[in-house]
């Protein structure tokens, strides 16, 4: 058997990559703190900043281990490991195959995944969480969602000569996500329905104006976002290679494809485009294009990012017919956009750009790999769903989520962190 040696070009490319999505969840922060009213600034940047700390602690101590830990051979689960990684210092990573980076490289590229997924969640319930609970939510839900939905994904197994042991349910099963369009996007949104559901409507919604205070700031948090995304989306090749290449090529157009959906719909539906749908669109078009980027030809990443633009930019409307208060567009953007990129990879997919592929619809390649991508999105919805259902009313029945309606009313800044984003004379007035 031929040795693999360390590639000190692609190491260096994944650890650079690991740095760029860490950016994204501080560019989070600044994406929904600007988003949110003044009076909850702080607190909504907290809620990313929180997640940060307790996934990392966590992901050392077992998360790795039971998102790809494979000594249990069991297509559900990685393993029930307490050793955490110190015993992997002079390993290569093994997953569906030896990659010439340090699995500890490899560990550190896959923590900041595990970090952002479950901060997305937070957009959902702005402005009446309790950040206590917010943090327990965050340890539980990453113990019993994210690092099992991680490992049906992402763990491709521990391969020796033609032997795979310990790969997920979906990637032995050809489902096809390169960097988390279900684990990531779809696996958020459906948890942070739940959640809206769990915590029920902000006190005032649909009747007082809840408009973004600092636009300035989405801005800036989109930017970051796009930035970081680049390590997000090409890094997940694992090597500086020609696929990343190409998923750096495809994040770049389905963005810029996605941005110009979303503010043609609003040009159309409203009369002008704004600033908060330019972001909007921008996020979208890169949540549609995460699972798709290393499978999809450039044209088609353009196509597949435009649609996204406007199908998210019309179904961030939906939480108004249903009911349900979404406060930061976490369903319409991540839930529907995340299924959206997914599924269009079973029409764009092609063989021609990615050997490791399989052809869509459009390629020649009949329903099959459609089917499988299906599967992936309604097994890891469904599975969000139900489990952060169960996790936040227990939460919410035992120390409670919601804060008390005065403190919402004041603002959850001053009631749970005994600060306020801005100081100058008048800005809090009314919420504002």
């Amino acid at each position: 058997m031929t040795e693999v040696a360390l590639n000190a070009g692609d190491t260096a490319w994944v650890l650079a990559s690991s740095a760029l999505v860490l950016l994204m969840t501080p560019g989070l922060a600044f994406f929904y703190g600007g988003m949110v009213r003044a009076k909850s600034a702080l607190n909504m940047m907290m809620m990313s900043m929180i997640t940060i700390a307790v996934v990392s602690v966590l992901w050392v101590i077992y998360g790795f281990k039971l998102a790809f830990g494979y000594e249990g051979n069991s297509p559900w689960y990685g393993s029930f490991s307490l050793s955490g990684l110190g015993d992997a210092v002079n390993e290569l990573t093994n997953n569906g195959g030896i990659y010439p980076i340090p699995l500890l490289v490899f560990a550190t590229f896959q923590l900041m995944f595990a970090i952002i997924t479950p901060a997305l969640i937070s957009g959902a319930i702005a402005d009446r969480a309790k950040f206590v609970s917010w943090t327990l939510f965050v340890a539980l839900w990453v113990t019993l969602v994210y690092f099992p939905v991680a490992h049906w994904v992402f763990a491709f197994g521990n391969k020796v000569g033609d032997t795979v042991t310990g790969a997920g349910f979906l990637a032995s099963r050809g489902v096809e996500d390169f960097a988390g369009g279900t684990a990531v996007h779809i696996n958020a949104g459906a948890a942070g329905l739940a959640l809206a559901i769990v915590l029920g409507r902000r006190i005032g919604w649909q009747k007082s104006p809840m408009r973004p205070h600092s636009l300035p700031l989405v801005l800036l948090g989109a930017g970051l976002l796009w930035f970081g995304w680049f390590g997000f989306n090409a890094g997940s090749a694992l090597g500086a290679n020609a696929t990343a290449g190409l998923a750096f090529l495809n994040t770049q157009v389905a963005t810029a494809g996605a941005l110009l959906g979303w503010v043609l719909t609003e040009k159309f539906r409203d009369g002008h485009p704004t600033s908060l749908g330019a972001a909007s669109g921008a996020v979208a078009g890169l949540v549609a294009i995460t699972p798709a980027c290393a499978f999809v030809a450039p044209w088609a990443a353009v196509v597949i990012g435009f649609l996204a633009g406007v199908i998210c930019a019309l179904a961030v409307g939906l939480k108004y017919r249903f009911g349900f208060d979404d406060a930061l567009d976490v369903v319409g953007v991540h839930l529907v956009g995340g299924i959206v990129g997914s599924l269009a990879i079973g029409f764009f997919g092609s063989s021609k750009v990615n050997s490791l592929g399989l052809d869509g619809l459009f390629y020649g390649g009949g329903a099959t790999l459609l089917g499988k991508q299906a599967l992936a999105v309604g097994l890891v919805m469904g599975y969000s769903f139900v489990v952060t259902l169960i996790i936040g009313f227990f939460i919410e029945k035992t120390i409670g989520f919601r804060v008390k309606t005065e403190n919402e009313l004041a603002g959850v800044d001053l009631s749970e962190h005994a600060e306020s984003a801005y100081e100058m004379g008048g800005i809090l007035k009314g919420g504002r």
